[in-house]
């Protein structure tokens, strides 16, 4: 088993109130381990964002070359809009 440290915490009331119910409805054995598992998910969450961001760069980088190597259409300001929304509906 892991090292374990032991950290206090302050949480918003709201939150607080979310984690002691998550014991007390017998999901969890203790607040413990209800913030375990928000940050394994919190950790997976993170992971693919920093993906997602590392594939944008990658795209930029691969514009902006193009933009170098004069390989470009016109600025059409409302289409790239356009497929923006169309792309983040479709998430």
């Amino acid at each position: 088993m892991a090292e374990i440290e032991r950290l206090t915490i302050t949480l918003p009331q709201d939150m607080a109130a979310v984690v002691r119910g998550a014991v007390a409805g017998g999901d969890y054995a203790s607040s413990s381990e209800v913030v375990r598992e928000a940050l394994r998910d919190w950790k997976l969450k993170r992971a693919l964002q920093l993906q997602e961001l590392e594939a944008l760069r990658g795209e930029i980088e691969r514009g902006l070359a193009d933009v170098a190597e004069g390989r470009m259409q016109d600025f059409d300001a409302a289409r790239i809009i356009e497929r923006g929304r169309r792309l983040f509906a479709a998430r």
